[in-house]
């Protein structure tokens, strides 16, 4: 049976007539408005949880808007449920159960050159898969680097539930099969790198992985395969593209949207350990991303745009949902404000229209835990009426923005999304505890895809 959502069961609780208990109530409810590290990752492993859709157990892309379910997000839901079972939020029986369902329905999936009635091809899944069926979302494209986030959350699954149970040995040999059957090779074009993407009626998109950006974990899964894997010189093709500079006094591998930052270390410890690059540059990726994060709140605190509400405790540039596509004045200088975007300052570019994402900072906090947290604490204890639910902090918002109706305080966001809930969940449990550092870290595929790209050092060395 399938439990009401956290949400639901609040509005309900709120509905009830007022008791003798109701100064009780207020002091809970005054009690959950303050900030605590564990509310805020109970919430947002509810978003996981509680979300998922019955019968095919994706995640949803966002809610409470109901669209699609999103693979990346699926990834990140299946690494959040051994969040869960570390803190206490749910069995660890329960998880596996949860788990091996949403991996045999992954594996049950159709798969084929089609344009429709199928989930994904060579192994590759849809960006988008139907809430019904889980089947390809009208146009979407089937995404390497979405794929790869997937089997990111299928192969922590793996290394985590290593018990002999019926459903932790299926869910072994589950993981096993979906990640093997990955053609990565397939989506190689031919300057030797991967493409984006590809679609039935056009093929491969032009553009491909190349230079510092999100894709690192998807050249080691490629990397690491024993079945499909890259070539041996697919992560010095990858890198040909990286341009090394200074951005508000940090010289580091710039990338603007900090999610590039995020997602590949979500899932591997680069502490301490370097490829070539890194060797030459005397540093490592999680160094760099470090540099990056704070380069990042710099900006904000500069504010070149002179936007509301930036500072030093209210920052974060990544991609996120905005207020609408509109070019106006604001104070009399021209603003082009935009719905969803990768927002994001570095050397490279920087798109800012005022808009801030608590997963931006959120995301990082390994990173730069003293910042990260006061910057979450803030918004959190600030403006929780608007940007706090029950799933924790809603995807984004907007001071700036005060055009049209409800909008005079600001724009706020009122919808989660996945792929920004997932960072601050796992995140989080990294700074913590190293959870998902540690288990990656005992995955053979992981290791082997690392040494493939070069990496030596640190860990890779025990």
């Amino acid at each position: 049976m399938r439990l009401l959502p956290l949400a639901l069961l609040l509005l309900l609780a709120a509905c009830q007539a007022p008791t003798a208990g109701s100064e009780g109530a207020a002091a809970t409810a005054e009690a959950q408005r303050a900030f605590s590290v564990d509310e805020l990752q109970r919430r947002t492993f509810n978003y996981f949880w509680e979300t998922a859709l019955p019968d095919n157990y994706q995640i949803p892309d966002r809610w409470p808007t109901e669209r699609f379910s999103s693979i990346a997000a699926t990834g990140f839901g299946l690494t959040a449920y051994l969040v869960g079972v570390e803190r206490g939020y749910v069995t660890r029986t329960a998880a596996a159960a949860r788990t091996r369902l949403t991996l045999e329905k992954l594996w049950s999936l159709p798969q084929g050159p089609d344009a429709s009635g199928v989930a994904g091809y060579k192994g590759l899944f849809y960006h988008f898969l139907t809430n019904d069926e889980a089947l390809r979302y009208k146009d979407v494209e089937l995404s390497t680097i979405d794929t790869g986030l997937l089997m990111a959350g299928i192969l922590s699954a793996q290394s985590y539930f290593d018990g002999n149970t019926p459903d932790e040995r299926r869910i072994r040999e589950l993981a096993d099969s979906l990640y093997r059957r990955v053609e990565w090779d397939w989506s190689l074009n031919e300057q030797g790198r991967m493409s984006m993407g590809w679609r039935p009626d056009r093929g491969f998109i032009p553009a491909d992985w190349n230079g510092y950006n999100e894709a690192m974990i998807l050249l080691v899964l490629g990397l690491g395969s024993p079945t499909h894997p890259l070539p041996d010189d697919a992560w010095e093709r990858w890198s040909e593209g990286y341009e090394w500079a200074e951005f508000k006094g940090y010289d580091h591998l710039n990338f603007s949207p900090l999610f590039g930052h995020q997602y590949s270390q979500m899932y591997i410890d680069f502490r301490g350990i370097q490829d070539a690059y890194m060797r030459e540059h005397d540093s490592d990726y999680f160094e760099n991303s470090r540099k990056g994060t704070l380069s990042n709140r710099a900006y904000a605190i500069d504010n070149p745009g002179k936007f509301v509400g930036y500072g030093p405790n209210q920052w974060g540039l990544t991609a996120c949902d905005g207020p609408a596509d509109l070019d106006t004045l604001v104070d009399g200088r021209p603003v082009k404000f935009y719905t969803y975007r990768a927002r994001g300052a570095s050397a490279d570019h920087i798109i800012d229209d005022g808009t801030i994402a608590p997963t931006a900072a959120g995301g990082s906090v390994p990173f730069a835990p003293e910042e990260c947290l006061a910057a979450l604490e803030h918004m959190w204890t600030t403006q929780y009426d608007s940007l706090v639910g029950p799933y924790g902090f809603k995807d984004a918002f907007n001071l700036t923005y005060t055009f049209g109706e409800g909008n005079a305080n600001g724009w706020y966001d009122t919808d989660y999304l996945g792929i920004d809930q997932g960072p601050i969940l796992i995140q989080i449990e990294n700074h913590r505890s190293e959870l998902v550092w540690k288990l990656m870290k005992k995955n053979p595929y992981i290791r082997r895809g690392l040494e493939r790209a070069g990496f030596t050092g640190g860990w890779l060395a025990q």
